[in-house]
């Protein structure tokens, strides 16, 4: 009976602090510095705006899953919100992409056929381009939209300026990657990045192939400059990531070698504003509100392609 007991407490304390720590959006449109969202209709004078349209990740890598994104990890993408430069305030779009599902479906990560027809990047894609339209419709001038995203949205930021390098003014990813947790799972640490990959390749050969047709994509077509934040410790692609480094005109920077910017440990905040929590992961970096610290780098950058 004692372990019953035992084992609800720690479920209930696991399920509270997951959903202290996330408090999920499940839907699109601009979003306020109070995280309100609006819909997309009509945008006062949109000569003189500036809309990044973020990409949330994925839980999956084809499927389908039940929230669009989180606070966490929109916060520091928020922070920019009214922020001018050369006169023109930015706005944030939050574009959501959970109810679209690839044509092979969740199940095919678990699969060792190769992949075929449109995955869900592939729509997320094309999902992207349809905004981009529709803001440019209602006069948001083109070079002053940003396609911006984290992890699965940084890998469709960096897909979409590969097939459509003219139809928005740039591009910048946070934690690009969409193919399980490589670093950690694979041991780069231990036996080296080619080793480690060989053993994915081994492991699960469609989706080595189709994470090497992506990257050779985007190698061989990405010419426009982008910004792009990694960290060593992301146990995803953290230190999978030096591919970028090829990139024509691609300024990646590296976070930093452990969980502090500037000498100052990194926190997330929760839902009130006593909640804080450590950041763990490389992958949430981008999340944590020491990352603001590269907000004027972010700054300088649009202001550059603008």
């Amino acid at each position: 009976m004692k372990n019953i007991f035992l084992i609800l407490s720690i479920l209930i304390l696991t399920i509270s602090t997951t959903l202290a720590d996330s408090h999920n959006i499940k839907k699109d449109g601009f979003l306020s510095k109070k995280f309100k969202i609006t819909k997309l209709s009509t945008i006062e004078d949109p000569g003189n705006k500036i809309v990044l349209i973020n990409n949330h990740g994925q839980s999956n890598f084809d499927g389908k899953q039940n929230f669009c994104t989180s606070i966490d990890q929109i916060r520091n993408r928020v922070s920019l919100v009214d922020k001018e430069i050369n006169g023109k305030k930015i706005m944030l779009y939050n574009l959501c992409a959970h109810k679209i599902e690839g044509d092979m479906g969740k199940k095919w990560w678990f699969s060792k056929k190769p992949y075929v027809g449109r995955s869900k990047l592939d729509k997320r894609v094309d999902q992207n381009l349809e905004l981009v339209e529709k803001l440019v419709s209602l006069g948001v001038p083109r070079k002053q939209i940003f396609i911006t995203g984290h992890s699965c949205g940084g890998l469709t930021t960096l897909l979409f300026f590969s097939r459509y390098p003219d139809k928005a003014g740039g591009g910048i990813a946070y934690m690009q990657a969409c193919f399980d947790r490589l670093s950690k799972k694979y041991k780069v640490t231990k036996i080296g990045k080619e080793a480690a990959l060989a053993k994915f390749k081994e492991k699960k050969p469609a989706q080595y192939n189709l994470r090497a047709q992506y990257n050779n994509e985007i190698l061989s077509n990405l010419k426009i400059p982008l910004l792009a934040f990694t960290h060593p410790k992301d146990p995803f692609e953290g230190l999978t990531s030096d591919w970028l480094d090829q990139i024509g005109g691609m300024n990646r920077i590296v976070i930093s070698d452990d969980y502090k910017i500037d000498g100052k440990k990194c926190f997330k905040l929760g839902k009130k504003k006593t909640d804080k929590f450590k950041v763990k992961d490389g992958h949430s970096m981008d999340q944590a509100t020491c990352f603001q610290y590269y907000n004027p780098v972010i700054l300088e950058y649009i202001g550059s392609r603008i």
